[in-house]
């Protein structure tokens, strides 16, 4: 009963790290600005950097409720 609210915070984290991981790649690809800011480059890294760290927060929360 309770790994249900734990599965569904895992998910949603993870889906959101990989949407903003997703998102970032696109913008510095097609070399657009992921944030208005003065250092776009510090911009992608810091988006990328939270993508990395939710996406990472959503695997853990999903693998230590998977068994």
């Amino acid at each position: 009963m309770e790994y249900a609210p734990a599965v569904f915070a895992g998910v949603v984290c993870a889906s959101f790290g990989a949407g903003l991981l997703l998102w970032t790649a696109v913008r510095v690809r097609r070399g657009e600005p992921v944030a208005v800011v003065e250092r776009p480059a510090a911009a992608a890294v810091l988006a990328a950097a939270f993508g990395v760290g939710y996406l990472t927060c959503g695997m853990w929360l999903l693998m230590r409720h998977s068994g």
